[in-house]
């Protein structure tokens, strides 16, 4: 079975990752291995017109809420470039879930007027906690809300880290606390050829209790 046609996502990423690793990361090996990943996107995004008319009504009223600085629109056109290329990570599902819906406000909360007031952490930490709770009363957690939630939190974190927080102790040690499980379970998969497990939740607590200083410290700063 091609790549494209499988439905499980895990498996999926699975044979694009070994394809990448029997071709020992080679020129052409990269090549082909963001040619079948982009065929595989855009044929699961055509299998969901719900999902993908949703996300882009989403986008559309983010873009209508976004600043004319920046990150402003570009950042809203990432977002919609990115959640289109990843819904087949819906797995059976064909649209998204009102948790889904509120990962993806939280994910572009730096590109709106919110996301330039000291509320901003707040804001994002209580969009967090609503949307894990939501998907879990309403059992709608997939793979795709999954990502979305630890990618959506590696985006904004860094970016209210390195936009306002002027403490370099605070600054490195939240970006490590974000980027560096994003970039160790990349490089891992990469490397074995095979997705790994994400981090448990005990191991991403560091990561929350950063959430919680740095909201604070942006909340009462002057």
């Amino acid at each position: 079975m091609r790549v494209a046609d499988l439905t499980d996502s895990r498996a999926a990423t699975d044979a694009l990752l070994g394809h990448l690793r029997q071709g020992r990361w080679s020129p052409r090996a990269v090549a082909r291995f963001l040619w079948l990943a982009g065929d595989r996107s855009v044929r699961q995004a055509a299998r969901r017109p719900q999902a993908l008319v949703q996300i882009t009504a989403a986008h559309g009223l983010l873009a209508g809420l976004a600043r004319n600085k920046r990150p402003g629109p570009g950042w809203v056109a990432a977002s919609w470039a990115l959640s289109v290329l990843h819904l087949g990570l819906l797995e059976e599902r064909d649209h998204l879930s009102a948790a889904d819906a509120l990962t993806l406000v939280r994910g572009n909360l730096p590109a709106t007027a919110l996301g330039s007031t000291r509320w901003a952490g707040v804001a994002a930490i209580a969009l967090d906690v609503a949307d894990g709770r939501l998907a879990r009363h309403q059992h709608t957690v997939t793979p795709f809300g999954d990502y979305a939630d630890t990618f959506a939190d590696a985006a904004f974190w860094i970016w209210l880290t390195l936009c306002h927080e002027p403490n370099r102790l605070v600054r490195a040690a939240a970006i490590t606390a974000w980027a560096l499980p994003v970039v160790t379970v990349t490089a891992i998969g990469i490397r074995r050829g095979t997705m790994p497990e994400r981090p448990r939740p005990t191991l991403l607590r560091p990561a929350a209790a950063m959430q919680g200083i740095v909201a604070l410290r942006h909340l009462l700063r002057k």
